[in-house]
């Protein structure tokens, strides 16, 4: 049977194969990126000043999670502050750090991607001047949301509540790993950060992935796979039941004829 390795962060990818495992898909978790809270101090004043932002965005469930653990004892989400959130992963996360529904502005179920595009086309109706805005991230980041405010007149700054790095493999885990490297035919993989896929170059500097196919969650993710040398890529939205949709497909037009099994 075919496996589908599942590289988010922990405690995502164990959520994710689970998930994909109830639809019937062999799936592992082999994590490529470890978050890990970052005590910035503006991160923490940040909580004092909340109820003075019109907005406050979160571009990932780990994100979320960074940002709330530096909460001082007792204070509440303010109401009027929306949180932004860039995929339904990170809404669910902001729901259950008890930010009110009214509070959270996502992209539509049925978007197309999970990004700061879809997030903007909900938040462009608003009025922006003069309000502030509040970016929560990790080390580094796209600015393109930011700039979208700028121009409506919104003052936004930046706050690190996590860093991204490279997790330490155990033993299981190398193993996991090697056998991929080794038999890339029985392995596919799922990606949803270009940095995951960096990790995975780093993991292994020498290995050739001709052989290798992979789902993206994002076109982005998807051209870095490409770059990497994927042999196959596909590009997919970050749903579970889109990606067993796509991996379903992708195993069955890759399967010999019943008359060619041994």
């Amino acid at each position: 049977m075919k496996l589908l390795l599942v590289t988010r962060p922990q405690p995502q990818a164990d959520q994710w194969v689970a998930a994909l495992q109830a639809h019937g898909v062999a799936a592992r978790a082999l994590p490529l990126l470890q978050v890990e809270p970052v005590s910035d101090p503006a991160a923490v004043a940040a909580w004092h000043s909340l109820g003075a932002h019109r907005l406050v965005v979160f571009v990932s469930p780990g994100c979320v999670r960074s940002f709330f653990s530096l909460r001082p004892a007792a204070m509440a989400w303010h109401v009027a502050t929306l949180g932004g959130a860039t995929g339904p992963g990170t809404s669910r996360a902001l729901r259950d750090a008890g930010v009110p529904e009214g509070s959270i502005v996502e992209p539509p179920a049925d978007a197309e991607q999970f990004d700061s595009e879809a997030l903007w086309r909900r938040l462009e109706p608003l009025a922006w001047h003069g309000q502030r805005v509040l970016v929560v991230r990790g080390d580094g980041g796209r600015d393109w949301l930011a700039e979208r405010l700028r121009e409506r007149g919104a003052e936004v700054a930046f706050v690190q509540a996590y860093r991204r790095t490279l997790p330490a493999l155990d033993g299981a885990q190398r193993a996991l790993l090697d056998d991929a490297l080794a038999r890339p035919q029985r392995h596919g993989w799922l990606f949803s950060s270009s940095q995951a896929v960096e990790h995975l170059r780093e993991l292994a500097p020498q290995a050739q992935w001709s052989s290798s196919c992979a789902l993206a969650t994002h076109p982005r993710i998807a051209a870095t796979l490409r770059a990497l040398g994927f042999g196959s890529v596909t590009s997919v939205r970050p749903t579970v039941e889109a990606v067993v949709s796509s991996w379903t497909r992708s195993i069955q037009s890759t399967s010999p004829a019943p008359n060619q099994r041994h």
